[in-house]
Protein backbone atom coordinates (compact mmCIF):
# COMPACT_ATOMS: atom_id res chain seq x y z
CA UNK A 1 0.00 0.00 0.00
CA UNK A 2 1.35 3.43 -0.92
CA UNK A 3 0.74 5.00 2.48
CA UNK A 4 1.18 8.66 1.47
CA UNK A 5 -1.21 8.35 -1.48
CA UNK A 6 -3.71 6.42 0.65
CA UNK A 7 -3.63 9.07 3.40
CA UNK A 8 -3.90 11.94 0.92
CA UNK A 9 -6.88 10.39 -0.83
CA UNK A 10 -8.58 9.56 2.46
CA UNK A 11 -8.08 13.15 3.67
CA UNK A 12 -9.60 14.47 0.43
CA UNK A 13 -12.63 12.20 0.83
CA UNK A 14 -12.98 13.13 4.51
CA UNK A 15 -12.84 16.86 3.77
CA UNK A 16 -15.36 16.48 0.95
CA UNK A 17 -17.67 14.36 3.08
CA UNK A 18 -17.50 16.85 5.96
CA UNK A 19 -18.37 19.75 3.68
CA UNK A 20 -21.19 17.82 2.02
CA UNK A 21 -22.62 16.62 5.33
CA UNK A 22 -22.34 20.08 6.90
CA UNK A 23 -24.06 21.71 3.95
CA UNK A 24 -26.56 18.85 3.91
CA UNK A 25 -27.49 19.40 7.56
CA UNK A 26 -27.91 23.15 7.02
CA UNK A 27 -29.95 22.47 3.89
CA UNK A 28 -32.06 19.96 5.81
CA UNK A 29 -32.76 22.58 8.50
CA UNK A 30 -33.87 24.97 5.74
CA UNK A 31 -36.12 22.28 4.26
CA UNK A 32 -37.72 21.54 7.64
CA UNK A 33 -38.41 25.25 8.06
CA UNK A 34 -40.04 25.41 4.61
CA UNK A 35 -42.07 22.19 4.52
CA UNK A 36 -42.26 21.07 8.18
CA UNK A 37 -42.02 17.58 9.69
CA UNK A 38 -44.95 16.26 7.66
CA UNK A 39 -43.30 17.47 4.46
CA UNK A 40 -40.08 15.75 5.48
CA UNK A 41 -42.05 12.58 6.12
CA UNK A 42 -43.56 12.75 2.62
CA UNK A 43 -40.13 13.41 1.13
CA UNK A 44 -38.68 10.41 3.00
CA UNK A 45 -41.45 8.21 1.55
CA UNK A 46 -40.63 9.40 -1.97
CA UNK A 47 -36.94 9.06 -1.24
CA UNK A 48 -37.39 5.41 -0.23
CA UNK A 49 -38.64 4.67 -3.76
CA UNK A 50 -35.81 6.81 -5.12
CA UNK A 51 -33.24 4.72 -3.24
CA UNK A 52 -34.82 1.51 -4.47
CA UNK A 53 -34.62 2.60 -8.11
CA UNK A 54 -31.15 4.10 -7.64
CA UNK A 55 -29.88 0.89 -6.07
CA UNK A 56 -31.01 -1.10 -9.08
CA UNK A 57 -29.23 1.38 -11.37
CA UNK A 58 -25.94 1.75 -9.49
CA UNK A 59 -25.32 -0.85 -6.77
CA UNK A 60 -22.43 -3.18 -7.35
CA UNK A 61 -21.22 -1.47 -10.52
CA UNK A 62 -19.03 1.09 -8.76
CA UNK A 63 -17.35 -1.54 -6.56
CA UNK A 64 -16.90 -3.88 -9.54
CA UNK A 65 -15.27 -1.11 -11.59
CA UNK A 66 -13.01 -0.22 -8.67
CA UNK A 67 -11.81 -3.78 -8.21
CA UNK A 68 -11.35 -4.57 -11.92
CA UNK A 69 -9.54 -1.32 -12.68
CA UNK A 70 -7.32 -1.74 -9.61
CA UNK A 71 -6.44 -5.29 -10.68
CA UNK A 72 -5.82 -4.41 -14.37
CA UNK A 73 -4.56 -0.83 -14.27
CA UNK A 74 -1.00 -1.86 -15.10
CA UNK A 75 -2.19 -3.49 -18.35
CA UNK A 76 -2.85 -0.05 -19.82
CA UNK A 77 -5.55 2.13 -21.33
CA UNK A 78 -7.16 -0.50 -23.52
CA UNK A 79 -7.81 -2.82 -20.58
CA UNK A 80 -9.26 -0.05 -18.41
CA UNK A 81 -11.34 1.30 -21.27
CA UNK A 82 -12.78 -2.19 -21.82
CA UNK A 83 -13.82 -2.38 -18.15
CA UNK A 84 -15.56 1.01 -18.32
CA UNK A 85 -17.19 0.22 -21.67
CA UNK A 86 -18.67 -3.00 -20.31
CA UNK A 87 -19.78 -1.29 -17.11
CA UNK A 88 -21.50 1.58 -18.91
CA UNK A 89 -23.40 -0.74 -21.25
CA UNK A 90 -24.65 -2.84 -18.32
CA UNK A 91 -25.52 0.31 -16.37
CA UNK A 92 -27.50 1.87 -19.22
CA UNK A 93 -29.52 -1.31 -19.78
CA UNK A 94 -30.39 -1.58 -16.12
CA UNK A 95 -31.07 2.16 -15.75
CA UNK A 96 -33.43 2.08 -18.74
CA UNK A 97 -35.55 -0.55 -16.98
CA UNK A 98 -35.53 1.46 -13.74
CA UNK A 99 -36.45 4.69 -15.50
CA UNK A 100 -39.37 3.14 -17.34
CA UNK A 101 -40.64 1.38 -14.21
CA UNK A 102 -40.60 4.53 -12.08
CA UNK A 103 -41.98 6.91 -14.73
CA UNK A 104 -44.86 4.74 -15.93
CA UNK A 105 -45.48 3.29 -12.48
CA UNK A 106 -45.53 6.63 -10.65
CA UNK A 107 -49.31 6.73 -10.25
CA UNK A 108 -49.89 3.18 -8.93
CA UNK A 109 -46.79 3.42 -6.72
CA UNK A 110 -48.08 6.65 -5.17
CA UNK A 111 -51.69 5.56 -4.80
CA UNK A 112 -51.29 1.95 -3.68
CA UNK A 113 -47.86 1.79 -2.05
CA UNK A 114 -47.13 5.26 -0.70
CA UNK A 115 -50.83 5.93 -0.10
CA UNK A 116 -50.28 9.55 -1.11
CA UNK A 117 -51.13 11.01 -4.53
CA UNK A 118 -48.89 14.02 -3.83
CA UNK A 119 -45.87 11.86 -4.70
CA UNK A 120 -46.82 11.29 -8.39
CA UNK A 121 -45.03 14.32 -9.96
CA UNK A 122 -41.92 13.77 -7.85
CA UNK A 123 -41.58 10.15 -8.92
CA UNK A 124 -41.90 11.05 -12.61
CA UNK A 125 -39.20 13.69 -12.24
CA UNK A 126 -36.74 11.46 -10.39
CA UNK A 127 -37.00 8.74 -13.08
CA UNK A 128 -34.85 10.80 -15.43
CA UNK A 129 -31.99 11.06 -12.92
CA UNK A 130 -31.36 7.30 -12.80
CA UNK A 131 -29.22 6.83 -15.97
CA UNK A 132 -27.03 9.79 -14.99
CA UNK A 133 -26.61 8.41 -11.49
CA UNK A 134 -25.60 4.96 -12.75
CA UNK A 135 -23.00 6.29 -15.19
CA UNK A 136 -21.52 8.63 -12.58
CA UNK A 137 -21.04 5.67 -10.22
CA UNK A 138 -18.95 3.92 -12.91
CA UNK A 139 -16.62 6.90 -13.24
CA UNK A 140 -16.33 7.31 -9.46
CA UNK A 141 -15.32 3.66 -9.20
CA UNK A 142 -12.65 4.30 -11.82
CA UNK A 143 -11.15 7.25 -9.93
CA UNK A 144 -11.15 5.39 -6.60
CA UNK A 145 -9.26 2.51 -8.25
CA UNK A 146 -6.76 4.99 -9.69
CA UNK A 147 -6.28 6.43 -6.17
CA UNK A 148 -7.44 9.82 -7.44
CA UNK A 149 -10.12 11.27 -5.23
CA UNK A 150 -9.73 14.96 -5.96
CA UNK A 151 -11.64 14.83 -9.26
CA UNK A 152 -14.80 13.05 -8.07
CA UNK A 153 -14.73 15.02 -4.81
CA UNK A 154 -14.72 18.32 -6.70
CA UNK A 155 -17.61 17.07 -8.83
CA UNK A 156 -19.59 16.09 -5.72
CA UNK A 157 -19.15 19.55 -4.23
CA UNK A 158 -20.29 21.24 -7.43
CA UNK A 159 -23.15 18.76 -7.74
CA UNK A 160 -24.38 19.69 -4.26
CA UNK A 161 -24.15 23.39 -5.13
CA UNK A 162 -26.24 22.83 -8.27
CA UNK A 163 -28.76 20.75 -6.30
CA UNK A 164 -29.24 23.40 -3.62
CA UNK A 165 -29.50 26.24 -6.13
CA UNK A 166 -32.19 24.47 -8.17
CA UNK A 167 -34.15 23.38 -5.07
CA UNK A 168 -34.09 26.85 -3.50
CA UNK A 169 -35.31 28.49 -6.71
CA UNK A 170 -38.03 25.88 -7.35
CA UNK A 171 -39.26 25.80 -3.74
CA UNK A 172 -39.42 29.59 -3.68
CA UNK A 173 -41.57 29.54 -6.82
CA UNK A 174 -43.80 26.60 -5.88
CA UNK A 175 -44.03 26.69 -2.06
CA UNK A 176 -47.45 28.33 -2.00
CA UNK A 177 -48.91 25.54 -4.12
CA UNK A 178 -48.54 22.92 -1.37
CA UNK A 179 -46.45 19.83 -0.53
CA UNK A 180 -47.01 18.24 -3.94
CA UNK A 181 -45.00 20.98 -5.61
CA UNK A 182 -42.39 21.46 -2.87
CA UNK A 183 -41.57 17.74 -2.94
CA UNK A 184 -41.33 17.93 -6.75
CA UNK A 185 -39.00 20.92 -6.40
CA UNK A 186 -36.57 18.87 -4.33
CA UNK A 187 -36.56 16.07 -6.89
CA UNK A 188 -36.00 18.60 -9.69
CA UNK A 189 -32.82 19.64 -7.90
CA UNK A 190 -31.68 16.03 -7.60
CA UNK A 191 -32.29 15.30 -11.29
CA UNK A 192 -30.49 18.38 -12.59
CA UNK A 193 -27.58 17.77 -10.20
CA UNK A 194 -27.19 14.15 -11.34
CA UNK A 195 -27.07 15.24 -14.97
CA UNK A 196 -24.37 17.78 -14.17
CA UNK A 197 -22.39 15.19 -12.18
CA UNK A 198 -22.40 12.71 -15.09
CA UNK A 199 -21.15 15.28 -17.59
CA UNK A 200 -18.34 16.49 -15.31
CA UNK A 201 -17.23 12.95 -14.37
CA UNK A 202 -17.21 11.86 -18.02
CA UNK A 203 -15.01 14.78 -19.07
CA UNK A 204 -12.55 14.14 -16.22
CA UNK A 205 -12.44 10.41 -17.05
CA UNK A 206 -11.63 11.12 -20.71
CA UNK A 207 -8.81 13.42 -19.66
CA UNK A 208 -7.32 11.02 -17.10
CA UNK A 209 -7.51 7.97 -19.39
CA UNK A 210 -4.89 9.51 -21.68
CA UNK A 211 -2.28 9.21 -18.89
CA UNK A 212 -2.28 5.40 -19.14
CA UNK A 213 -0.14 3.37 -21.52
CA UNK A 214 -1.99 1.93 -24.51
CA UNK A 215 -1.75 -1.77 -23.61
CA UNK A 216 -4.05 -4.52 -24.83
CA UNK A 217 -7.78 -5.07 -24.39
CA UNK A 218 -9.04 -7.52 -21.79
CA UNK A 219 -11.15 -10.57 -22.43
CA UNK A 220 -14.02 -11.79 -20.26
CA UNK A 221 -14.68 -8.40 -18.64
CA UNK A 222 -18.46 -8.96 -18.63
CA UNK A 223 -18.11 -12.21 -16.69
CA UNK A 224 -15.68 -10.66 -14.20
CA UNK A 225 -17.87 -7.59 -13.80
CA UNK A 226 -21.01 -9.61 -13.17
CA UNK A 227 -19.20 -11.94 -10.74
CA UNK A 228 -18.51 -8.95 -8.51
CA UNK A 229 -21.50 -6.77 -9.25
CA UNK A 230 -24.36 -9.29 -9.16
CA UNK A 231 -23.97 -10.39 -5.50
CA UNK A 232 -23.43 -6.78 -4.39
CA UNK A 233 -26.37 -5.58 -6.49
CA UNK A 234 -28.54 -8.42 -5.21
CA UNK A 235 -27.54 -7.53 -1.65
CA UNK A 236 -28.23 -3.84 -2.12
CA UNK A 237 -31.38 -4.30 -4.18
CA UNK A 238 -32.95 -6.86 -1.91
CA UNK A 239 -31.98 -4.68 1.04
CA UNK A 240 -33.49 -1.64 -0.68
CA UNK A 241 -36.71 -3.50 -1.50
CA UNK A 242 -37.08 -4.59 2.10
CA UNK A 243 -35.99 -1.15 3.31
CA UNK A 244 -38.64 0.46 1.09
CA UNK A 245 -41.30 -1.90 2.42
CA UNK A 246 -40.24 -0.95 5.93
CA UNK A 247 -40.35 2.76 5.06
CA UNK A 248 -43.88 2.37 3.71
CA UNK A 249 -45.05 0.42 6.74
CA UNK A 250 -43.62 2.63 9.49
CA UNK A 251 -45.82 5.71 8.86
CA UNK A 252 -48.87 3.46 8.43
CA UNK A 253 -48.26 1.63 11.71
CA UNK A 254 -47.45 4.87 13.52
CA UNK A 255 -50.77 6.18 12.20
CA UNK A 256 -52.51 3.11 13.70
CA UNK A 257 -50.93 3.89 17.08
CA UNK A 258 -51.60 7.66 17.04
CA UNK A 259 -54.79 7.67 14.98
CA UNK A 260 -53.63 10.43 12.62
CA UNK A 261 -51.80 10.16 9.26
CA UNK A 262 -50.12 13.53 9.73
CA UNK A 263 -48.64 12.53 13.10
CA UNK A 264 -47.27 9.29 11.66
CA UNK A 265 -45.51 11.18 8.85
CA UNK A 266 -44.14 13.74 11.34
CA UNK A 267 -42.52 11.08 13.54
CA UNK A 268 -41.19 9.19 10.53
CA UNK A 269 -39.70 12.40 9.15
CA UNK A 270 -38.21 13.25 12.54
CA UNK A 271 -36.32 9.94 12.71
CA UNK A 272 -35.30 9.37 9.09
CA UNK A 273 -35.05 12.96 7.92
CA UNK A 274 -33.73 14.67 11.06
CA UNK A 275 -32.23 12.42 13.76
CA UNK A 276 -30.37 9.89 11.57
CA UNK A 277 -28.58 12.53 9.41
CA UNK A 278 -27.20 14.06 12.61
CA UNK A 279 -26.09 10.67 13.98
CA UNK A 280 -24.28 9.86 10.73
CA UNK A 281 -22.70 13.29 10.35
CA UNK A 282 -19.45 12.40 12.22
CA UNK A 283 -19.03 9.26 10.09
CA UNK A 284 -17.38 11.25 7.30
CA UNK A 285 -13.93 9.86 8.03
CA UNK A 286 -15.08 6.28 8.40
CA UNK A 287 -17.17 6.22 5.22
CA UNK A 288 -14.23 7.68 3.31
CA UNK A 289 -11.90 5.11 4.85
CA UNK A 290 -14.28 2.32 3.85
CA UNK A 291 -14.31 3.56 0.25
CA UNK A 292 -10.51 3.69 0.00
CA UNK A 293 -10.03 0.28 1.64
CA UNK A 294 -11.84 -1.65 -1.11
CA UNK A 295 -9.05 -1.42 -3.76
CA UNK A 296 -6.29 -1.79 -1.13
CA UNK A 297 -7.69 -4.94 0.47
CA UNK A 298 -8.70 -6.36 -2.91
CA UNK A 299 -5.19 -5.91 -4.31
CA UNK A 300 -3.53 -7.39 -1.21
CA UNK A 301 -5.93 -10.35 -1.18
CA UNK A 302 -5.42 -11.01 -4.92
CA UNK A 303 -1.64 -10.96 -4.38
CA UNK A 304 -1.89 -13.40 -1.46
CA UNK A 305 -0.49 -10.82 0.98
CA UNK A 306 -2.23 -12.15 4.08
CA UNK A 307 -0.17 -10.03 6.47
CA UNK A 308 -1.28 -6.77 4.82
CA UNK A 309 -4.91 -7.94 4.83
CA UNK A 310 -4.78 -8.75 8.56
CA UNK A 311 -3.04 -5.50 9.43
CA UNK A 312 -5.43 -3.39 7.35
CA UNK A 313 -8.55 -5.05 8.77
CA UNK A 314 -7.32 -4.89 12.36
CA UNK A 315 -6.33 -1.23 12.17
CA UNK A 316 -9.52 -0.23 10.36
CA UNK A 317 -11.89 -1.99 12.75
CA UNK A 318 -9.95 -0.76 15.79
CA UNK A 319 -9.96 2.84 14.60
CA UNK A 320 -13.66 2.63 13.73
CA UNK A 321 -14.70 1.33 17.14
CA UNK A 322 -12.51 3.75 19.11
CA UNK A 323 -13.65 6.88 17.27
CA UNK A 324 -17.30 5.84 17.06
CA UNK A 325 -17.38 5.10 20.80
CA UNK A 326 -16.18 8.65 21.50
CA UNK A 327 -18.83 9.98 19.10
CA UNK A 328 -21.56 7.90 20.78
CA UNK A 329 -20.62 9.36 24.16
CA UNK A 330 -20.76 12.84 22.68
CA UNK A 331 -24.31 12.23 21.45
CA UNK A 332 -25.34 10.54 24.69
CA UNK A 333 -24.28 13.39 26.98
CA UNK A 334 -25.49 16.22 24.71
CA UNK A 335 -28.50 14.80 22.84
CA UNK A 336 -31.08 17.36 23.98
CA UNK A 337 -28.84 20.34 23.20
CA UNK A 338 -27.89 18.89 19.78
CA UNK A 339 -31.54 18.40 18.80
CA UNK A 340 -32.46 21.91 19.92
CA UNK A 341 -29.36 23.59 18.42
CA UNK A 342 -29.83 21.96 15.00
CA UNK A 343 -33.61 21.80 14.61
CA UNK A 344 -35.03 23.74 17.57
CA UNK A 345 -36.75 20.50 18.60
CA UNK A 346 -35.94 18.62 21.81
CA UNK A 347 -38.03 15.61 20.69
CA UNK A 348 -35.41 14.98 18.00
CA UNK A 349 -32.81 15.18 20.77
CA UNK A 350 -34.65 12.43 22.63
CA UNK A 351 -34.46 10.21 19.56
CA UNK A 352 -30.74 10.95 19.25
CA UNK A 353 -30.28 9.98 22.92
CA UNK A 354 -32.07 6.65 22.49
CA UNK A 355 -30.12 5.72 19.34
CA UNK A 356 -26.69 6.96 20.48
CA UNK A 357 -25.61 3.61 22.07
CA UNK A 358 -25.77 1.88 18.67
CA UNK A 359 -23.72 4.54 16.85
CA UNK A 360 -20.52 2.40 17.05
CA UNK A 361 -22.42 -0.53 15.55
CA UNK A 362 -23.87 1.56 12.71
CA UNK A 363 -20.43 2.95 11.87
CA UNK A 364 -18.80 -0.48 12.18
CA UNK A 365 -21.32 -1.99 9.77
CA UNK A 366 -20.37 0.59 7.13
CA UNK A 367 -16.64 -0.15 7.37
CA UNK A 368 -16.99 -3.94 7.57
CA UNK A 369 -19.19 -3.89 4.45
CA UNK A 370 -16.38 -2.22 2.47
CA UNK A 371 -13.76 -4.64 3.80
CA UNK A 372 -15.92 -7.70 3.08
CA UNK A 373 -16.46 -6.53 -0.50
CA UNK A 374 -12.70 -6.17 -0.89
CA UNK A 375 -12.27 -9.75 0.38
CA UNK A 376 -14.91 -11.11 -2.06
CA UNK A 377 -17.33 -11.96 0.78
CA UNK A 378 -20.31 -10.01 -0.56
CA UNK A 379 -22.58 -13.07 -0.57
CA UNK A 380 -22.39 -13.26 3.22
CA UNK A 381 -23.41 -9.61 3.43
CA UNK A 382 -26.46 -10.51 1.30
CA UNK A 383 -27.49 -13.24 3.75
CA UNK A 384 -27.10 -11.05 6.84
CA UNK A 385 -28.93 -8.06 5.38
CA UNK A 386 -31.79 -10.18 4.07
CA UNK A 387 -32.41 -11.81 7.43
CA UNK A 388 -32.12 -8.46 9.21
CA UNK A 389 -34.56 -6.70 6.86
CA UNK A 390 -37.12 -9.47 7.22
CA UNK A 391 -36.86 -9.17 10.97
CA UNK A 392 -37.37 -5.39 10.81
CA UNK A 393 -40.48 -5.70 8.65
CA UNK A 394 -42.07 -8.29 10.94
CA UNK A 395 -41.16 -6.21 13.98
CA UNK A 396 -42.69 -3.08 12.44
CA UNK A 397 -45.89 -4.99 11.66
CA UNK A 398 -46.39 -6.31 15.17
CA UNK A 399 -44.50 -3.98 17.54
CA UNK A 400 -45.01 -0.44 16.20
CA UNK A 401 -48.86 -0.54 16.28
CA UNK A 402 -48.67 -1.44 19.99
CA UNK A 403 -45.78 0.72 21.19
CA UNK A 404 -45.54 3.51 18.61
CA UNK A 405 -42.30 5.39 18.12
CA UNK A 406 -40.69 3.74 21.16
CA UNK A 407 -41.26 0.35 19.58
CA UNK A 408 -39.68 1.46 16.30
CA UNK A 409 -36.62 2.84 18.07
CA UNK A 410 -36.25 -0.48 19.88
CA UNK A 411 -36.50 -2.35 16.56
CA UNK A 412 -33.74 -0.17 15.09
CA UNK A 413 -31.44 -0.86 18.06
CA UNK A 414 -31.92 -4.63 17.97
CA UNK A 415 -31.57 -4.77 14.19
CA UNK A 416 -28.34 -2.76 13.99
CA UNK A 417 -26.79 -4.74 16.82
CA UNK A 418 -27.56 -8.04 15.12
CA UNK A 419 -26.31 -7.08 11.63
CA UNK A 420 -23.15 -5.36 12.83
CA UNK A 421 -22.10 -8.24 15.06
CA UNK A 422 -22.68 -10.80 12.29
CA UNK A 423 -20.74 -8.73 9.73
CA UNK A 424 -17.85 -8.22 12.15
CA UNK A 425 -17.76 -11.94 12.97
CA UNK A 426 -17.63 -12.81 9.26
CA UNK A 427 -14.84 -10.26 8.69
CA UNK A 428 -12.75 -11.55 11.59
CA UNK A 429 -13.01 -15.09 10.23
CA UNK A 430 -12.16 -14.03 6.67
CA UNK A 431 -9.11 -12.03 7.81
CA UNK A 432 -8.18 -14.52 10.58
CA UNK A 433 -7.90 -11.91 13.35
CA UNK A 434 -9.16 -11.69 16.93
CA UNK A 435 -11.06 -8.64 18.23
CA UNK A 436 -9.39 -6.62 20.98
CA UNK A 437 -12.57 -5.47 22.71
CA UNK A 438 -10.75 -4.10 25.75
CA UNK A 439 -8.61 -1.75 23.66
CA UNK A 440 -11.22 -1.01 20.99
CA UNK A 441 -14.38 -0.58 23.09
CA UNK A 442 -14.00 -0.76 26.88
CA UNK A 443 -11.23 1.81 27.39
CA UNK A 444 -12.69 4.32 24.86
CA UNK A 445 -16.09 3.92 26.55
CA UNK A 446 -14.62 4.72 29.98
CA UNK A 447 -12.71 7.71 28.61
CA UNK A 448 -15.74 8.90 26.58
CA UNK A 449 -18.06 8.75 29.58
CA UNK A 450 -15.49 10.58 31.71
CA UNK A 451 -15.18 13.25 29.02
CA UNK A 452 -18.96 13.53 28.79
CA UNK A 453 -19.32 13.97 32.53
CA UNK A 454 -16.56 16.60 32.70
CA UNK A 455 -17.92 18.35 29.60
CA UNK A 456 -21.39 18.63 31.13
CA UNK A 457 -19.87 19.81 34.40
CA UNK A 458 -17.81 22.51 32.66
CA UNK A 459 -20.81 23.80 30.70
CA UNK A 460 -23.49 23.44 33.39
CA UNK A 461 -23.59 27.14 34.27
CA UNK A 462 -24.08 28.33 30.70
CA UNK A 463 -27.56 29.31 29.50
CA UNK A 464 -27.02 29.69 25.75
CA UNK A 465 -27.65 26.27 24.13
CA UNK A 466 -25.10 26.60 21.33
CA UNK A 467 -22.38 27.94 23.65
CA UNK A 468 -23.07 25.24 26.25
CA UNK A 469 -22.96 22.54 23.58
CA UNK A 470 -19.71 23.91 22.12
CA UNK A 471 -17.95 23.93 25.52
CA UNK A 472 -19.17 20.45 26.43
CA UNK A 473 -18.14 18.89 23.11
CA UNK A 474 -14.77 20.71 23.18
CA UNK A 475 -13.95 19.22 26.60
CA UNK A 476 -14.98 15.75 25.44
CA UNK A 477 -13.02 16.04 22.21
CA UNK A 478 -9.91 17.21 24.08
CA UNK A 479 -9.99 14.31 26.54
CA UNK A 480 -10.65 11.80 23.75
CA UNK A 481 -7.79 13.23 21.65
CA UNK A 482 -5.36 13.00 24.59
CA UNK A 483 -6.31 9.37 25.14
CA UNK A 484 -5.88 8.52 21.47
CA UNK A 485 -2.47 10.26 21.26
CA UNK A 486 -1.30 8.47 24.41
CA UNK A 487 -2.54 5.14 23.01
CA UNK A 488 -0.75 5.67 19.69
CA UNK A 489 2.54 6.52 21.44
CA UNK A 490 2.21 3.47 23.68
CA UNK A 491 1.48 1.24 20.67
CA UNK A 492 4.47 2.64 18.78
CA UNK A 493 6.75 2.03 21.78
CA UNK A 494 5.58 -1.57 22.14
CA UNK A 495 6.09 -2.14 18.39
CA UNK A 496 9.65 -0.76 18.51
CA UNK A 497 10.53 -2.97 21.46
CA UNK A 498 9.09 -6.01 19.70
CA UNK A 499 11.06 -5.27 16.51
CA UNK A 500 14.26 -4.72 18.53
CA UNK A 501 13.77 -7.99 20.39
CA UNK A 502 13.09 -9.87 17.12
CA UNK A 503 16.16 -8.35 15.47
CA UNK A 504 18.33 -9.32 18.45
Amino acid sequence: MKVNVFIKNTVVLVATSLVLRSVGILFRVWQVDKIGSEGMGLYQLIFSVYLLAATFSTAGISTAVTRLVADNEEKGEAAVRQVLKTATVVTLLVAAVSTAAVFFGAEPISLYLLKDARAIPSLKILAFSLPFMGLSSCFRGYFIARRKTLQPSAVQLLEQAVRIAVVVVCVSLWAEKGLTYTAAAVLCGDTVAEGFSFLANWLLYRKDLKKLTIGEALGGTLKSLLHIAVPITATSYLGSVLHTVESLLVPLKLTVFHGARGRGLELFGAIRGMALPVLFFPASFLSSLSTMLVPEVSSASAAGDIRTVRDTVSRSVGLTLILSTFVACGFMFNAADIGFAVYGDRDVGQMILVLSPIVPLMYLESVTAGLLKGLDCQVNVLKFNTFDSCFRILAVLFIVPRFGIKGYLAVMMISNTFTSCLSAWCLFRAADIKPLLGQWVLMPLIVGCMGGFLGNLASSGLHNTVFRLTVSLAVQAGISALFYIFRQKKTATVTQKTLKFTHT
